[in-house]
Order: structure tokens, then C-alpha cells, then sequence
């Protein structure tokens, strides 16, 4: 194991635990891998992966055995030393996060942690460490939804159903009051700390925040509580929900992405002029090279069908690259704050992305943009129309083509990484353009 505590230690720790949940972030996001039995763990006993395996569907097919090798050799799974947990709503099971990495120790190009890895080393060179924070927007529903007629709000204390007009109210949750309250001791147990927690505009809809700090520790504990959240939520005859859009006349559901730079050597923010306390031109150019280069990553914050129904209504959810300061109406906002919290949001990821590579995508083009000198367009205010070099693809197609001929994304995500997420991708768009929906039913059946 890297950098993992003394065996005395560990299994101090696992101490009752049977089982160990041995996981990694697939490329939607989703966790993948293996149990371990707790005395293999503790032992140290490598753990290997099918490479396929981080390129599996929604669906759950693979594309062509050319995009991850056609023998499916082997990775393996490293745990990471700060991510072992005992799962207080399982009884006798914990659960590690893995990096997988190729038998000779390198890193593996198709694990989106590893790339977030890598774009942070980037950093690391120039002697600065990004401060993050996600804001993860998600729905509950009743657990007996059929998705085949539409998600139902869940039944509260008094048995009846939200009627979706609880947005910012505090005791709108009390009828859900026993789910939250395990949610928040889960959060403690597994260390995940907490900001802020609020009743969203949606229909049943939450929203928490996470408390910024180094961006791949963020990245698992987004992504452990995206798990977290649905196990538990079924223990309590629920149905979490990250869908970018999951009711057509609700909001959707976003994931923003805080983002700053510090100097590892004064621990300053270097958007920030130390004299003046006025922006410098490192965050001037940092939101250029997300005005520059973010589009072409679209896909990663946008990688479903559905995400693009978010971009629809972009007055909550911003379908633009343009900035401005405290509006939310802009993808890129800068929220008020004092000059040492300066800071910038993206607001396009959405609560269906895979934590590590929208974070990865934020960071790749602000950094780029610093190195380029870009400047950005000129602020926004008020109600606008974005010009239409700031637009974003409006449709997964759309977003999967410019990924493709996007020479910054290969040489940010490499060859590999960009190979196979556009060819999963694929999958699951053509997956989809299989279906006949209900709407094209209704209103095209009686058509001769």
C-alpha cells in the first residue's frame, strides 16, 4: 500500500469490519472495483483490475476492446492512505478509494483521478496548490418511482407529498428529518466535512456545500458522498437523484466548482494583489482560459443526454462561458467576497459529472490560460445575451464532436483518456437514440 498507516494501526481501525469495498471512479463517476476480506486488506495483498473496467457504460457494456487494450490486462489498485473508512450504515463493511495504476507503478491513463492528479501537478511545478469547493445540488424521491411515469416527491410525517414550495424554508426537511440526521453522522464518520445545507428551488431538491480545500481530497469526498447518499437514501425507502434534470418543469441540478491558487511558498491567494488587494492579472487570465478552453471540455461537466436539458433553462443554470461578478446568470461567476477569499465559480458542471474531471476540466483551462496570457472578454452585468463564441454545445453530439478535434484536451487529458471517454460516450448516445420517448409517441402517432 502507498503510504498507508502500520498494519497495528490499520487494523486497530477495521477493527469488527469483515469486508473491505476496494473502489475507484469509473469514467461516469460511478464507483467500480472489488471486496476484500479485511485480513487481506491490513496484510497488504495487491488488488487487481480489469483496465476495461473504467470505461464501462451507464448501461453497463464496454466499448471496443482498442480503447483500454485488447488482452484487458490488469491494473492496480492503490489504496489511498486517507480515504479508509468504516461505513456506518453497514454493517461490518468499509470502503476504500483506489488509484489504479499499471503494473509498473505508473500512472493509468483512463482513471480520472489519476488525471485530476497529473493537471495538479501541473500546478505543483510552478509552486501553487488550487483551493476547491463543490456545491452539489440532488433531489429525493420516493424510492417506488417508476421511472417510466415520472419521479413522486416523497411522502412526509403527515403523509402527504411536497408540493414544491419549500425552497430556502429550514423545516422543510423534518419530514425527512431521520434520513438527514444519518446523513450528517455518515459525513462525520467518514470525515467529510460540511458547510452549508439548504431546501433548493426544485421539488424536493437539496443542496450542499462542501468545504474548500486541496482539490483531490474534494474530489473523493464529492464523490464518496455522491455514494454515500444513494446507499443511504434507499436504507430510508428513498431515491437520491443526480440528475442534471430530472423533472421537465423544475430546476436542475448543478455541481459549481469554487476555485482559487495559493503560493505554497506565502500560502497567499495569487488572484490577489498583496499591496492593493485589487485582482491580478493571473485571475484576469485564469478566466480568460476558461472563456478559451472550457467549452471544448464540455462533455465532462455535460456527459449525459440529459445534461443538456439543464442548459435549456440557462437563467439557474448557465449555458455560457461569459463572467461576471455575482450574477448568476453568468457560467463564470465571482461571488462577493474579501480580497483573500478571491475566488471563481464555475456553475456549468452539472450534479451528473464525475467530480475529478470537472474539477480537472476548471483547472486545465484556467491554468492554460495563465500560461497563454489570455484575457477575458469583457465583463457581463445585469440580464444579457452571451456572445456567440462564449455559447456551449447544446447537445451531447455536439459536445462529443468538439472533444474530439480538440487539440487542448488531448494534450490536458491524453490520447488515451480522451480515445475512451469519447468512445463510452458514444455508447451511450447511440443507446439512447434508440428509444422513441413518450412526447414523440403522443404527438407524432397520430401523424399519416
Amino acid at each position: 500500500m502507498t503510504s498507508a498507516p502500520s498494519s497495528l494501526s490499520l487494523a486497530q481501525r477495521l477493527a469488527g469490519v469483515s469486508d473491505i469495498a476496494c473502489v475507484t471512479a469509473d469514467l461516469n463517476g460511478v464507483p467500480r472495483g472489488k471486496v476484500m476480506t479485511r485480513e487481506g486488506f491490513v496484510a497488504g495483498r495487491r488488488l487487481h483490475l480489469a483496465r476495461g473496467v473504467l470505461l464501462q457504460c451507464i448501461m453497463g457494456g464496454y466499448p471496443e476492446p482498442e480503447f483500454y487494450g485488447h488482452d484487458d490486462g490488469d491494473l492496480v489498485m492503490q489504496p489511498v492512505a486517507n480515504q479508509i473508512h468504516r461505513l456506518p450504515w453497514a454493517e461490518a463493511r468499509g470502503l476504500v478509494i483506489c488509484q489504479p495504476e499499471e503494473l509498473d507503478g505508473s500512472a493509468c491513463g483512463l482513471s480520472s483521478r489519476a488525471l485530476l492528479a497529473t493537471v495538479l501537478n501541473r500546478y505543483a511545478e510552478r509552486g501553487w496548490q488550487p483551493v476547491v469547493a463543490t456545491e452539489l445540488e440532488f433531489y429525493l424521491f420516493d424510492a417506488a418511482s417508476d421511472p417510466q411515469q415520472g419521479f413522486l416527491a416523497p411522502r412526509g410525517i403527515g403523509g402527504q407529498r411536497e408540493a414544491g414550495i419549500s425552497a430556502f424554508s429550514v423545516g422543510s426537511a423534518n419530514g425527512l428529518q431521520a434520513f438527514f440526521d444519518e446523513l450528517k453522522i455518515a459525513m462525520d464518520a467518514l470525515g467529510i466535512p460540511r458547510d452549508t445545507f439548504m431546501n433548493e428551488m426544485g421539488l424536493s431538491q437539496f443542496e450542499l456545500n462542501f468545504v474548500h480545500g486541496d482539490a483531490l481530497q474534494v474530489a473523493d469526498q464529492t464523490f464518496l458522498f455522491k455514494f454515500m447518499l444513494g446507499e443511504l437514501a434507499l436504507k430510508h425507502g428513498l431515491k437520491a437523484v443526480c440528475m442534471a434534470k430530472p423533472l421537465a418543469d423544475m430546476p436542475g441540478s448543478s455541481m459549481h466548482v469554487h476555485q482559487s491558487i495559493i503560493a505554497r511558498s506565502s500560502g497567499k491567494n495569487i488572484f490577489t494583489d498583496p499591496q492593493s488587494g485589487e485582482p491580478t492579472l493571473s485571475f484576469r487570465h485564469y478566466i480568460g482560459g476558461q472563456q478559451a478552453w472550457l467549452a471544448d471540455l464540455t462533455a465532462l461537466m455535460a456527459p449525459y443526454v440529459n445534461s443538456y436539458q439543464r442548459y435549456y433553462s440557462p437563467y439557474a443554470s448557465p449555458n455560457s462561458l461569459c463572467w461576471s461578478t455575482d450574477n448568476r446568470m453568468a457560467g463564470l461567476r465571482v461571488p462577493h467576497s474579501g480580497p483573500v477569499d478571491r475566488r471563481v465559480e464555475n456553475r456549468l458542471p452539472g450534479a451528473d459529472a464525475n467530480p475529478y474531471l470537472a474539477i480537472a476540466a476548471s483547472l486545465a483551462a484556467g491554468l492554460q490560460g495563465i500560461e497563454d496570457e489570455c484575457l477575458p472578454a469583457a465583463e457581463v452585468h445585469g440580464e444579457f445575451v452571451a456572445a456567440d463564441e462564449l455559447l456551449l454545445p447544446v447537445t451531447l453530439h455536439q459536445a462529443l464532436h468538439r472533444l474530439q478535434r480538440s487539440r487542448f484536451a488531448r494534450d490536458w487529458l491524453g490520447e488515451e483518456f480522451v480515445a475512451g471517454f469519447l468512445a463510452t460516450k458514444r455508447m451511450e448516445l447511440d443507446s439512447y437514440m434508440q428509444q422513441i420517448s413518450p412526447w414523440e409517441r403522443t404527438f407524432l402517432g397520430s401523424q399519416v
